[in-house]
């Protein structure tokens, strides 16, 4: 159920003709943001069939600049982008996932932002942290996704918990009470392993202190924060709450209809999932925080807004940029895409101040969340991350497979 790209690597040296509309400009001086122009833009997802619409109210604003927006798949972005950059094809600019960002600042691909112009502090902390590698950002966040717990409240109340679990004992105590109480097959929903998988595992390694790189810039996968997250993960499994076996393309919210599996933990998007394929649950489920261990601390995903290097209309890119980061059009784009404003001042306006108690509980994520750093090989990584977590979910033990772990991925980073 994510919305963060889940590319495959590709080597530089295969290079294939791609049909879009790219700018394949060399840069220079560039064209000034006044002057007549066509600014060239690949988004993704669903964002992509959107945005062309908002283009137009910013072509009032500036008659002079043409936007042209070239949808692409997110199961081809990550091909089609690495592919431009070894042939010089890239567009002006492009809506970027952030686990994607690490490696396209590698590529040494991305105009740096400036941040004259663009305030970190008008923005998430971790939606702008992403973006930034060695003192330089290189992203504008434009919306952001966090991860929070769904729960079905009816089933609670049947298995006699009347509280939100606010922590991993709480969590824990809730999916077992499920399962006892309420007729749950499962207590929780958490993929164990595969790809995609460490997203269902990252807050409980935040939530416990730890982190991803340590201030060193290398791995911290076997500190004593990481094996407790491992182990927190690895009991569902242990104690039956959670199922071993992965299915691929499963829908989790099938499961949390019928009430087989009345607990998981996703973004924001499935509240409007719930209410379109599931009406018949409204009033009878809810969405809080991550439960907390030391804290309650999700990580933020999402995408940013990049122009690339070798555009010729950087000018009129960063006026774009400027228009589409502003609290009322960020407000407006969540009216229209349904994704999380990065900017914090959006939440003030009356799109969002009148979202209920699920966008609360996302805003309150997004205060506290962390970011993805930045990772050039993060594809690599999380494969590793995601080969850790299917042996622990079988049983493996938690401190080995983390000591394991952290010698596989030392490489991968630097």
């Amino acid at each position: 159920m994510s919305r963060i790209a889940k590319s495959v690597g590709l080597t530089m040296t295969v290079v294939s003709a791609i049909g879009l509309t790219a700018c394949g400009s060399s840069g220079g001086n560039g064209v000034a943001a006044d002057a007549k122009q066509t600014v060239t833009v690949w988004a993704m997802g669903e964002e992509g069939a959107r945005l062309q619409s908002v283009t137009k109210e910013f072509t009032k604003e500036h008659p002079n600049i043409t936007v042209k927006v070239t949808p692409v798949g997110w199961d081809v972005v990550h091909q089609k982008l690495v592919a431009a950059a070894a042939a010089g094809k890239l567009p002006d600019m492009a809506q970027m996932g952030s686990t994607m960002m690490g490696e396209f600042i590698s590529l040494d691909v991305l105009e740096p932002v400036d941040t004259q112009t663009f305030d970190k502090n008008d923005f998430f902390p971790a939606a702008w942290n992403g973006n930034v590698q060695d003192g330089k950002v290189y992203g504008v966040p434009w919306y952001a996704d966090t991860r929070a717990l769904y729960y079905r409240t009816d089933l609670a109340d049947k298995a006699g918990v009347t509280k939100a679990p606010a922590t991993w004992k709480e969590q824990s105590d809730l999916a077992s009470a499920y399962q006892r109480k309420a007729g749950a097959d499962w207590g929780t929903a958490l993929q164990p392993g595969s790809t995609g998988s460490w997203q269902g595992w990252l807050q409980y390694l935040y939530s416990a202190g730890g982190e991803l790189l340590g201030q060193d810039g290398k791995p911290a996968l076997d500190s004593p924060e990481a094996i407790k997250s491992f182990t927190e993960f690895g009991h569902y499994f242990d104690a039956g709450l959670a199922k071993k076996n992965f299915v691929p393309g499963e829908d989790v919210l099938k499961g949390f209809a019928s009430g087989k599996t009345p607990m998981f933990q996703s973004g924001p998007w499935m509240v409007q999932n719930i209410a379109d394929q599931a009406p018949q649950l409204k009033g009878k489920w809810k969405v809080v925080p991550v439960p907390a261990d030391k804290t309650s601390t999700s990580w933020v995903g999402g995408a940013s807004l990049v122009t690339f290097k070798g555009s010729e209309h950087k000018a009129a890119a960063e006026e774009f940029t400027k228009f589409l980061s502003t609290p009322k059009m960020q407000a407006h784009w969540y009216e229209i895409a349904k994704s999380l404003p990065a900017n914090k001042a959006a939440w003030n306006e009356p799109a969002l101040k009148s979202g209920g108690d699920s966008l609360s509980a996302f805003k309150q994520s997004l205060d506290t969340a962390e970011a993805v750093p930045p990772m050039a090989k993060w594809n690599e990584f999380a494969a590793q991350i995601e080969s850790a977590l299917e042996k622990i979910a079988r049983g493996a033990d938690p401190a080995a497979t983390a000591k394991q772990l952290q010698k596989s991925t030392e490489g991968l980073v630097g």
